[in-house]
């Protein structure tokens, strides 16, 4: 990776929307070369997607939580992990150092939806103990993306 792709990643960061020749333009390449690094960074892994920044108020999910949890000692934690991918409602999770295993972020309609998010830990026998805090504002956020899958 060279600085014109740092470029051209930064440049989508701002707006994913923009066309080929602008970032081309920005970058001093023609759409076709631009087009051909974005295909060589998404096969080396360097570029992941590029995403809508969607409001989640918008969305009817305005409440973000976050979840410290400490995995029960029972618990598969590959089973874990790709359990909690596949819910619609976490939108990042991180595996962390210190008492917690995991730090989750949700995003739901409203507090019953934390609730029930809470009881499903449960449930599934995931939980050792757990810490939620929500979110009261944001100050800086990186860009929502939608929870929207099955």
């Amino acid at each position: 990776m060279d600085n014109i792709d740092r470029k051209i990643i930064a440049l989508l960061a701002e707006d994913a929307r923009q066309p080929l020749a602008a970032l081309g333009a920005a970058v001093g390449l023609s759409a076709s070369a631009v087009n051909e690094r974005l295909r060589r960074l998404t096969e080396a892994g360097a570029l992941r997607a590029i995403r809508a920044d969607a409001d989640p108020a918008a969305l009817d999910l305005p409440v973000r939580a976050f979840v410290w949890l400490a995995l029960a000692a029972t618990a598969d934690e590959a089973a874990f992990r790709a359990a909690i991918a596949a819910r619609r409602e976490v939108t990042a999770c991180h595996h962390v150092t210190g008492p917690w295993s995991y730090l989750l972020q949700i995003q739901v309609a409203d507090l019953a939806e934390v609730e029930s998010f809470l009881a499903l830990l449960k449930a599934e026998g995931w939980l050792a103990r757990s810490e939620t805090q929500l979110a009261l504002s944001e100050v800086v956020a990186p860009p929502f993306r939608y929870p929207g899958r099955a």
